[in-house]
């Protein structure tokens, strides 16, 4: 009787873990969403808001659950907005996943060194290089792009702030939760 209700708490830890990844997804999602129709200071310039649902993730759940967040919120923000498979796709899908590998990474072995504001920063920086490269690989083969790394990675130190402080404040109160403490 006890092996079968240990199986049924893991199976609803299980279901608990996934429902509130995927209100993570839809969230970020709907912040990609929004972010698209707000104007930037310059092409190719975004805010990244949505990497404050990618940090929650990886600081509540673990690495792969920010990548899904990074992956899942790229793929149905495309579709919304109409970008699925165009060179936008392709730039914000190199960046999410290096922002969502990096950050996760660090997070996992230098979470007592760095706090969320330094992992995003890390991880917008990882955005703003991978978005770069993948711009110059696939599109624009001149390697006068790498020029623009400085005011890229200059926004991303603003927009990794932003965004650590953001993930503090989201990771902060979600903790208080009574529905995510049984499962963080």
């Amino acid at each position: 009787m006890t092996q079968l209700h240990a199986e049924n708490g893991s199976d609803l830890e299980r279901v608990r873990r996934n429902t509130h990844l995927a209100l993570l997804v839809a969230l970020a999602s709907a912040v990609h969403t929004i972010e698209a129709a707000i104007p930037t200071p310059a092409p190719w310039l975004k805010f990244g808001l949505a990497n404050i649902l990618t940090i929650t993730a990886i600081s509540l759940y673990d690495f792969w659950a920010g990548l899904i967040v990074a992956f899942l919120r790229v793929m149905v923000g495309s579709l919304i907005i109409g970008t699925f498979l165009t060179p936008s796709f392709f730039i914000g899908l190199s960046g999410g996943i290096a922002s969502a590998v990096v950050m996760g990474v660090s997070y996992r072995f230098f979470k007592g060194i760095f706090s969320l504001v330094g992992i995003s920063v890390l991880g917008a920086y990882a955005s703003n290089l991978a978005q770069v490269v993948t711009v110059y690989a696939l599109f624009i083969r001149h390697s006068e792009i790498f020029m623009l790394l400085p005011v890229f990675l200059g926004f991303g130190l603003a927009t990794g702030i932003v965004n650590g402080i953001g993930g503090e404040f989201l990771v902060r109160h979600i903790k208080r939760l009574p529905a995510f403490r049984s499962v963080v």
